[in-house]
């Protein structure tokens, strides 16, 4: 019964992405210090024809058992990349877009060819693509993560450690990933500012990254008090709902514009 049951599912799955049910919604990330919106980040949501949008945590576990998340990652990286390209193209000529990896989809060894294939096919500059893996995927073959990480960067990409502080990453592999940005996880802003711990622990990350040279994004922004205190902590990038929830395309498009006519008031 239960392998009848993820084989219904699987096919269930399979057919959504032959029928194009998936769709992107897009939640941008905000540089502090100029107030520029510097990348939007594509979030998966699954449009089902009988019971709307379906959260990604109820269907990309699944996906994951079943090796479909391969395909349906390759999806995203190609739908995110021809919408960053036309974002570039007509608002912003450096905003990134930054796509999260399945531990799966890391771990091929072809990956950096599929990526520049992909970047080839869709016209976006290599520039515009953020490729954002978590510590914890990253750490399951350590030489892979950091030969991956480099040669996705000599390729011209930005590259993020996804969820920083929640894995389990020893300090002394860090310097040895060729990355851009740390984001850390949501679970040490929520308490922010009123928790101590929270607050030690972020200071600590941001100081830690500023040593190494990479900028911290800060996931799960939600009040103008968590903002401010991660401002003077000297955090670079925000994410959450106090910027923006995640959006559709069109809505996007709409939110950037509004952002550079605010700036161009501003100066």
């Amino acid at each position: 019964a239960a392998t009848e049951s993820r084989f219904t599912l699987e096919m269930v799955l399979r057919r959504a992405l032959e029928r194009e049910q998936f769709v992107l919604h897009y939640q941008p990330t905000l540089d502090v210090a100029t107030g520029q919106i510097t990348s939007v980040e594509p979030l998966l949501r699954w449009n089902h024809p009988e019971l709307g949008m379906v959260a990604p945590l109820e269907f990309i576990p699944l996906a994951e058992e079943t090796g479909l998340i391969l395909a349906i990652s390759d999806w995203v990286l190609r739908t995110a990349c021809l919408q960053a390209r036309t974002w570039r193209r007509d608002v912003r000529s450096d905003l990134r877009v930054g796509v999260n990896m399945s531990a799966r989809q890391f771990r091929q060894r072809d990956l950096v060819e599929q990526v520049a294939a992909i970047l080839v096919t869709q016209q976006l500059a290599a520039a515009g693509l953020d490729i954002e893996i978590t510590e914890s995927a990253m750490m399951r073959d350590v030489e892979l993560a950091a030969a991956t990480t480099h040669a996705l960067r000599e390729l011209g990409c930005t590259v993020s450690i996804d969820d920083f502080g929640t894995g389990y990453s020893s300090l002394a592999y860090l310097k040895r990933f060729s990355v851009d940005y740390l984001k850390i996880d949501r679970s040490f802003v929520a308490g922010l500012p009123a928790d101590a711990n929270d607050a030690a622990i972020v200071q600590a990350v941001v100081d830690m990254a500023d040593s190494l040279g990479m900028p911290v994004v800060a996931e799960g922004v939600e009040t103008s008090g968590q903002l401010d205190h991660l401002t003077r902590t000297g955090c670079h990038e925000a994410q959450g709902y106090l910027i923006s929830r995640p959006m559709p395309e069109s809505l996007v498009t709409a939110f950037l514009l509004q952002t550079l006519d605010a700036l161009a008031e501003r100066a």
